[in-house]
């Protein structure tokens, strides 16, 4: 079982920046693809990017030149962080944890953090 507990949400003007955070509760953390999702009310949840073990990252079209997800293995925790915000990026935000292998364990979720950007 792992714990993600994500932090650094919160209410930004547009235009402005934070820097999310998710931390792993276990060891093994550098093996996993690990990503950030968002959901803005009455939408599904959308990929905002990922990145892989071996520090391949993907970026959804919407956050791309403005979004960058990192990771620190020492400390099994994975940062977003968000520039030139607008308030279309509102949503809760969720980190997840990439099985290694789907028939023998789930993927992990986060319980989400708000990130409100005012126009």
């Amino acid at each position: 079982q792992v714990q993600l507990v994500e932090s650094g949400g919160g209410l930004v003007q547009a235009g402005g920046s934070l820097r999310l955070s998710c931390a792993a509760s276990r060891g093994g953390f550098s093996t996993n693809t690990m990503g950030w999702y968002r959901q803005a009310p009455q939408k599904q949840r959308e990929l905002v990017a990922s990145i892989t073990s071996t520090d391949r990252i993907t970026y959804g079209d919407s956050v791309k030149g403005r979004f960058t997800i990192s990771r620190d293995n020492t400390k099994s925790t994975m940062y977003l962080q968000m520039n030139s915000l607008k308030p279309e990026d509102t949503g809760v935000y969720f980190c997840k944890m990439f099985s290694r292998n789907p028939t023998a364990e789930p993927d992990y979720w986060g319980q989400g953090t708000q990130v409100t950007v005012s126009s």
